[in-house]
């Protein structure tokens, strides 16, 4: 049961926090300026409000995430500062003798409470209303861009994460005595996942039960990613695979396995929204959705700026219908003519090659025709014809017998001799000098936030920490602004 209610701290010792919590703390500086308030009026729904017993408040529960996200801990070792760390009690609205929660209960908070909601457009509207509000975002340009975050379990079995994860609380014990050798259990030699689950947790209950050593943050923290990755992913193990995750590609020679998350962030470096993708969705194709997205949040959008991926054809006429200059060079392999085929080939900007539905990559291309005639030049793109000949989308796509696979598109249209003048411009040269600003933030939200991996399997599992993540740095980055 859930009780929407103000608790007044009556502690003997809350005079603490004011000596020991300075005012320049950015958890403190969080308090004081966000109204949490409204994690009630969206969670009441998921709480029964009439019957058992008073469920953790949810604005604490909530605010144990948020930390997760600012400072890249599992959930054992954030419940566990948080017993000693007085700013992170006074954070969480505990009285310094106050008991923590059981690490457990976050597990069932994010897959029970947090179930059936949008949070991720939910919390970035919230700072976009607060920066607002405060008089900090005065452009009405965003600058958009990708980054990519892994998967979890990536392309190896879970037997192999399994593996590794526990190669590594072995080695960090290993360094503090190596002596514990032999009284660790033999290692799984079988391929039955079940076998390697059963060798983690005798690995585990022999460290935590039979061995005299410290639990010192260098053990405890792969130990408890290890706890963690058994007790809340055993199901996402068994499928043997992350089924949302698909290969992406960062240039010609490199990929990843994973997703996207596509981002639209003003001049002051505030994020206005968000769209979660699989890794080998085009980034041109959301830019229509995050502009929306924007102006839902409360922005007037007047520029964007972007690079050639946002340059393609429906992108050029959505801007103009709307009044809104898009400073993103054309490229003419992405933005000409009308293709065959358009939804199952996209365009990789950062490898020059497009991708077919199935993730395969094109290996090289040429160009056909004679510049300067009556009809345009084409670029043909030539696919690895052992991998179409064993792929699952073959039908319809690939016939059978065909010594190549090629995919042809035409270049050079005069409908984008308006944006050819344009990029020319001193004025687009200008701001096309902005695009460095979100490279920066996706740095900052990958090495500082943990964003360059995903903690949890699915598009809904990403959602969810690409949200308490986005909103730590707006938050972060509002309380720079006010400075």
């Amino acid at each position: 049961m859930i009780q929407k209610q103000q608790t007044i701290m009556l502690s003997p010792y809350s005079e603490l926090y004011n000596i020991i919590v300075p005012k320049d703390n950015l958890l403190r500086q969080i308090n004081e300026l966000v109204d949490f308030s409204f994690i009630y009026e969206e969670l009441q729904t998921n709480y029964c409000l009439d019957n058992g017993r008073n469920a953790i408040d949810p604005i604490r529960m909530f605010k144990y995430l948020l930390l997760k996200a600012i400072f890249e801990l599992s959930d054992v070792d954030i419940v566990e500062r948080s017993r000693y760390d007085l700013s992170f009690k006074y954070f969480l609205g505990m009285a310094p003798e106050d008991p923590v929660i059981d690490p457990n209960s976050l597990t069932k908070f994010r897959k029970l409470r947090l179930k059936d909601m949008n949070l991720l457009d939910l919390l970035i509207r919230k700072t976009v209303t607060l920066a607002i509000e405060k008089g900090l975002l005065k452009s009405s340009a965003i600058i958009v861009d990708a980054t990519h975050t892994k998967a979890r379990y990536n392309q190896k079995s879970p037997q192999e994460i399994l593996q590794e994860r526990a190669r590594k609380v072995r080695k960090a014990l290993y360094a503090m005595d190596e002596a514990v050798r032999d009284k660790l259990p033999t290692k799984n030699t079988s391929t039955v996942l079940e076998d390697e689950i059963d060798y983690c947790n005798k690995l585990i209950h022999t460290i935590e039960h039979e061995l005299n050593i410290p639990h010192v943050p260098k053990l405890q923290e792969p130990l408890n990613l290890l706890k963690e990755t058994i007790r809340d992913d055993v199901q996402q193990l068994r499928i043997l695979e992350d089924a949302d995750a698909r290969v992406g590609h960062k240039s010609a020679d490199s990929s990843f396995f994973g997703y996207k998350t596509h981002l639209p962030m003003t001049e002051e470096r505030i994020i206005t929204a968000a769209i979660v993708t699989t890794g080998e969705k085009n980034d041109g194709k959301q830019l229509q959705a995050l502009i929306e997205k924007s102006k839902a949040a409360g922005l007037d959008v007047q520029t964007v700026i972007g690079d050639t991926a946002y340059s393609e054809k429906d992108n050029l006429i959505y801007t103009k219908t709307n009044d809104i200059e898009l400073v993103a060079k054309l490229n003419p392999m992405i933005t000409q003519g009308n293709r065959k085929k358009e939804e199952e080939f996209e365009f990789n900007k950062d490898a020059g090659l497009y991708v077919c539905k199935a993730g395969h990559m094109a290996i090289r291309k040429a160009r056909q025709g004679k510049k300067d005639v009556s009809t345009n030049q084409v670029d043909t793109y030539y696919f690895d014809v052992d991998k179409c000949k064993r792929c699952l989308f073959k039908e319809g796509c690939y016939k059978e017998g065909a010594k190549t696979k090629t995919y042809s598109v035409s270049i050079k249209s005069d409908e984008h001799s308006e944006q050819m003048a344009f990029q020319d411009s001193d004025y687009f040269k200008l701001k096309s000098k902005e695009r460095y600003k979100i490279e920066a933030k996706n740095s900052e939200l990958k090495h500082r936030h943990g964003y360059d991996v995903a903690t949890s399997s699915g598009l809904l599992g990403l959602e969810l920490q690409g949200a308490m993540a986005i909103f730590a740095v707006n938050l972060k980055r509002i309380l720079k602004l006010k400075d």
